[in-house]
């Protein structure tokens, strides 16, 4: 009789003794000495933080890590389904909970699979040993002997149990702390690994059953909408109370300083409340001069700032000849978030406890700014991830999950979800910061760069919450006893901050880049994808055109010059010939081509784009009829999931590189619907070519971001192809496309 026929009960008692010590193998894949801890794991050592065996002969995964919709959870159950030797289908995934997760901070920068993955393997594989060294006293054979198919360990001799039986057994077996010790497979090995794997995301959210926070409701929950005023700074002065009493459904107006929340029992009744009360709410004139938006490059540089250094190399060596010097300056508008879904939150007050399902990209972070802004213990608040329909960073996520606290601080016991308006989502969210870049460079006479000097202004990207000295919360600013902002942060290279892949991925003999980090923030500025690597990739590549123009060269060639990184030109050479470059081919005045390459953070992913741009001259539309994308990722979890992640990228690029603006005055900022802020629509989605480049040995990098900054880039030098003008703001409007072909 085999052991998956015995009773627990006669298992336990085959299987001896509780362990309580385990000697694991100190090696890592490659056969070396374990190596430092997977960074995730440094401040989440417990095992059973990680992966948990359920009665159903499921696992539950737990991550730190938040699904925005790049599928990462989708990825991270193949690992940890790999590392296991669990079939997919019984791998579930808890992803950013404070109440029973690991603590991983923020899901940005396209890290996920680096941080969480790399956590997510080494937890797993630990597991699997440590499973495995149970079955095989209990069997009374080596470890080694041992195979495992889908959850169920098998010896020699016939005798099997599955991994629920043993942990049955032996209750404590995961109770330990994670050493990362045990080698992982090889990706040789890998069966799920590499494979195209279906999202587990998407059923709920194709289907129409409730998978957003928007759609969330629980048993005698109100709604809530809050009233702000039309520009930053402004005091609430008075309400009418009255007028918000006789309302129907109405439960309660909440007030502390200028915060002003209505609550009702149903949402449209909550939405009825506010449209009646807006004009009803007097507020001082008082508010910050915002720039002159018709000459922004200029109005940033004149801010308070911070001269950072953000590379210079070759300095002491003496100045090159040169045979000529060119500069050129660029800027980048401000834009939006833009989420289909304006931000939303729900939360409850209960026996002193306050819950918050939001979709934060940083729960942890953010209970810590909440209890602070309540006055609560960290242990008394949990914020639990939920999706939200779209988030491209810091947008109004964090701020909703304290309006909502505060709401429900107000109404103890009884659930509140509170949803931004489309005018709140524009207006009061964090805005990707506007950038000013100027580039200047000297040609030899070979045509080769001999130096270039590199200038960024901008404000900080990163202006999340758990920030040090301050909280960043829009309500936690308008209370009686308001807090203060935090400071901008320093990040160093690399990753960089608003300097984000301002140092070139170019080999010049002379190089400096300095990040002036504006001290001042106008607009109210936060992380929008990329950070400063959109800015900034779309200033160098520009200009890496208007350099191969003057050496007369072709531009993936005059590239390809400055480039040995094999991974970099393999890449670049892949997009060339997937989309049938052509050197010396020119645009004929309405149609074009465009070529641009980075690497995101100089670090991450590799990736070279063409677009293809045709150009209205009369309206001054432009059309990205086509995209070409290389891209090395190393590898590659999920090819499918992958490919989705680097077109989402590109759609982005190329709404952000044609259309996507925020707008304003020097009194407020007037972008408050869709009207005032297009977006590419279906109809202009470009045809979209994906090649992945890259080898199986290497380690995966994310894939989210870096596709967003060289395809605006290629977009840009595409239209200077095809009518011989070069655009230097973002977004290429047709206003601006016409005012420069003029």
């Amino acid at each position: 009789m085999t052991a998956r026929m015995l009773s627990r009960r006669r298992f336990a008692q085959a299987a001896g003794i509780v362990i309580t010590t385990f000697a694991l193998s100190p090696l890592s894949a490659s056969g070396q000495t374990a190596p430092n801890l997977p960074f995730s794991l440094r401040n989440n050592r417990r095992l059973e933080g990680w992966i948990r065996l359920e009665p159903d002969e499921t696992v539950v995964i737990f991550t730190g890590k938040a699904e925005l919709g790049q599928g990462i959870l989708t990825a991270l159950a193949q690992i940890a389904a790999e590392e296991l030797d669990v079939g997919f289908g019984k791998i579930r995934m808890i992803s950013a909970d404070t109440s029973r997760g690991p603590d991983e901070q923020y899901t940005f920068g396209s890290q996920s699979i680096e941080q969480s993955g790399s956590a997510i393997r080494a937890a797993c594989a630990e597991a699997r040993a440590i499973l495995l060294a149970a079955a095989a006293r209990a069997f009374g054979v080596q470890d080694s002997n041992l195979k495992v198919v889908d959850g169920t360990v098998a010896s020699p001799d016939g005798k099997q149990a599955t991994y629920w039986q043993i942990a049955s057994a032996e209750p404590d077996l995961l109770k330990r702390e994670v050493t990362a010790a045990v080698a992982p497979k090889r990706p040789s090995d890998y069966q799920v690994v590499g494979k195209s794997v279906s999202r587990v995301d998407l059923p709920a959210k194709l289907s129409g059953l409730p998978a957003y926070v928007q759609d969330m409701r629980l048993p005698g929950m109100v709604f809530a909408r809050v009233l702000r005023p039309s520009r930053y700074n402004a005091k609430l002065l008075a309400v009418d109370e009255n007028a918000a009493r006789s309302l129907a459904g109405f439960v309660a107006l909440v007030r502390e300083g200028n915060f002003l929340a209505v609550v009702a029992e149903r949402e449209e009744q909550a939405i009825a409340a506010r449209d009646v009360l807006a004009p009803k709410v007097r507020w001082s004139d008082e508010g910050s001069s915002l720039p002159d938006m018709r000459n922004l490059h200029h109005e940033l540089k004149q801010l308070r700032s911070e001269a950072i250094v953000s590379a210079r190399t070759g300095q002491e060596n003496p100045a090159p000849a040169v045979t000529r010097r060119l500069t050129a300056e660029y800027t980048r508008s401000y834009v939006s978030h833009g989420a289909i879904g304006p931000s939303c939150a729900v939360a409850v007050l209960r026996d002193g406890h306050m819950t918050v399902w939001s979709h934060t990209q940083g729960a942890f972070p953010l209970r810590s700014d909440l209890a602070k802004v309540l006055g609560m213990r960290s242990t008394d608040v949990d914020v639990i991830h939920v999706p939200g329909a779209g988030c491209y960073g810091h947008n109004g996520a964090d701020d909703v999950a304290l309006d909502a606290a505060l709401v429900a601080r107000a109404l103890a016991g009884r659930p509140v979800k509170l949803q931004w308006m489309r005018d709140d989502e524009f207006a009061w969210s964090p805005i990707g910061p506007a950038m000013a870049m100027r580039v200047e460079a000297a040609l030899s006479s070979e045509g080769r760069i001999v130096d270039w000097s590199y200038d960024v202004w901008s404000n900080s990207h990163a202006m999340r919450p758990g920030q040090a000295g301050g909280v960043n919360l829009l309500a936690a600013w308008h209370l009686k006893e308001p807090f203060s902002p935090s400071p901008a942060p320093r990040i160093p290279q690399p990753p960089g901050d608003g300097d984000r892949n301002a140092p070139p991925p170019y080999e010049f003999p002379r190089k400096e880049i300095r990040y002036h980090l504006l001290l001042d923030a106008p607009i109210r500025n936060g992380s929008f994808r990329t950070l400063g690597a959109h800015g900034n990739v779309f200033a160098i590549e520009s200009f890496m055109d208007e350099l191969a123009e003057a050496a007369k060269l072709d531009p993936v060639a005059f590239r390809l010059a400055h480039l040995k990184d094999p991974r970099a030109r393999a890449v670049i050479d892949a997009a060339a010939a997937n989309a049938r470059w052509l050197p010396g081919t020119k645009g004929d005045g309405s149609r074009g081509r465009g070529f641009a390459y980075s690497r995101y953070k100089n670090i991450g992913m590799y990736a070279a784009v063409v677009a293809d741009v045709e150009v209205d001259r009369k309206t001054g539309i432009v059309r990205v009829p086509q995209i070409v994308i290389a891209a090395d990722l190393g590898f590659v979890i999920n090819p499918d999931g992958a490919v989705s992640q680097l077109e989402g990228g590109i759609v982005q690029a190329v709404s952000l590189s044609l259309t996507e603006e925020v707008t304003f005055d020097r009194r407020s900022i007037t972008t408050r619907d869709w009207s005032d802020y297009p977006i590419l629509t279906f109809s202009e989605v470009p045809s979209i070519k994906v090649i992945l480049v890259g080898r199986g040995e290497d380690a995966p990098l994310g894939a989210g971001e870096g596709s967003v900054a060289p395809a605006s880039a290629a977009v840009a030098n595409a239209f200077a192809d095809a009518t011989g003008r070069r655009l230097r703001l973002l977004p290429m409007t047709p206003d601006r496309v016409k005012a420069t072909l003029m």
